[in-house]
């Protein structure tokens, strides 16, 4: 599981952590972790649905920011809780760019133990970066 929760940097939101390899894996595994503040098993959710996907910011911190966003909007407009399927993100000149699909079906609280509902993403200890290892984020939901 490449992301794990942080209890101690905020006590009525939910923080994690998520890192890859490569900022896809990241971005995987940072979109694992805001649905599975949501839903308790993450295997409930199926491909009923697939959606494509094709954000682009000025960096990758944003980029990422607006992702998860994008995650969030759609179970609140839609009532779809998404997962990634596939995902491409690059930096050309200068613009962080992400192509992808996602997939997923609606909400149904019959089927999906639902734990919390995150509202949005803070910037309250949000950060982006690429170490020796990879990439890493810290992502603080307001729930």
């Amino acid at each position: 599981m490449p992301y794990k929760y942080l209890e101690e940097i905020a006590m009525a939101d939910a923080a994690f952590e998520a890192w890859g390899a490569t900022a896809e894996e990241m971005f995987v595994a940072a979109a694992e972790a805001l649905m599975n503040v949501m839903v308790a098993d993450l295997e409930t959710i199926h491909q009923t649905a697939k959606l494509p996907i094709r954000l682009q910011s000025e960096d990758m911190e944003m980029l990422l920011y607006e992702f998860l966003q994008e995650l969030i909007f759609y179970k609140d407009a839609r009532q779809l809780l998404l997962r990634v399927h596939h995902l491409q993100v690059e930096t050309q000149k200068g613009i962080a760019r992400l192509e992808g699909e996602l997939y997923g079906e609606t909400l149904n609280p019959q089927k999906h133990d639902l734990v919390v509902d995150v509202k949005a993403v803070t910037f309250h200890r949000y950060r982006v970066e690429q170490t020796e290892k990879g990439w890493e984020a810290t992502v603080v939901a307001d729930v």
